[in-house]
């Protein structure tokens, strides 16, 4: 790969400083307080300069997350290399997507912006591709540990059932599970009134529901969930 140019370095480090000031916009403000006005009087530049960089704000936002869901791409491979048996592999990953959304909410939250029409419109497609791939590379670490599993006999799926269709139930379980859990987390006692007080444990309770619906061994009733979690924090997120 050939070096960069001083003065392609310069314009890098330049996107990266624009993206650096306009992170903790993003978190404290929302996709709402991020303006391309703000980005240039915070990084004393021009507005010329940084629509240089940035066609608009939905392109920063965008940048932004590209970078953070590259760490979720990142905790997922690690999760799948955790030593134990498929299910507990799929527990780490589950636990991987939780400590996610813990530790970057704000972002979490701006992935769905991010795919409304009105947001992908004004984005570039070398960008568009780019939150796709990280998607894609998800939801392909995610479905090999489900064939994985197929190959060892601990689960065996209905026919015409593909791992796909698997991991697309628990997608749409745990991201719209997270969701709720911290559109109300900002809000005490929002779901109190329905007997519910902690959502995210919901979530891991609902996808351990499903995956002993459909069989997957070992049966959530058979080992010591608490003594399995915390073996997975240790071994896949010790050193955070």
């Amino acid at each position: 790969m050939s070096q960069l140019s001083p003065k392609q370095q310069e314009i890098r480090l330049r996107e990266q400083r624009i993206l650096d000031i306009a992170r903790p916009i993003v978190v404290q403000h929302g996709y709402h307080g991020l303006s391309m006005d703000r980005i240039a009087a915070e990084g004393e530049y021009s507005k010329g300069t940084v629509y240089n960089h940035f066609s608009c704000k939905e392109e920063v936002i965008v940048a932004l997350a590209i970078q953070t869901v590259a760490r979720r791409v990142e905790m997922f491979k690690q999760a799948a290399q955790f030593k134990g048996c498929s299910r507990y592999r799929m527990m780490a990953i589950g636990q991987a997507a939780e400590k996610f959304v813990r530790d970057f909410p704000d972002f979490f939250m701006l992935e769905q912006i991010i795919q409304l029409p009105s947001v992908r419109e004004k984005i570039s497609e070398k960008r568009q591709n780019a939150i796709d791939n990280c998607e894609v590379q998800c939801m392909t670490i995610v479905t090999g540990v489900v064939r994985d599993a197929i190959a060892a006999e601990d689960l065996v799926l209905p026919d015409g059932f593909t791992p796909e269709k698997l991991v697309f139930g628990l997608w749409a379980l745990t991201s719209g599970g997270f969701a709720i859990a911290l559109a109300t987390n900002s809000t005490p006692g929002a779901l109190e009134h329905l007997g519910l007080d902690d959502p995210f444990q919901l979530v891991y309770d609902h996808t351990s529901a499903l995956l002993d619906g459909y069989q997957w061994q070992p049966a959530a009733a058979t080992y010591d969930h608490a003594a399995v979690i915390k073996t997975i924090h240790q071994q896949v997120f010790g050193d955070e």
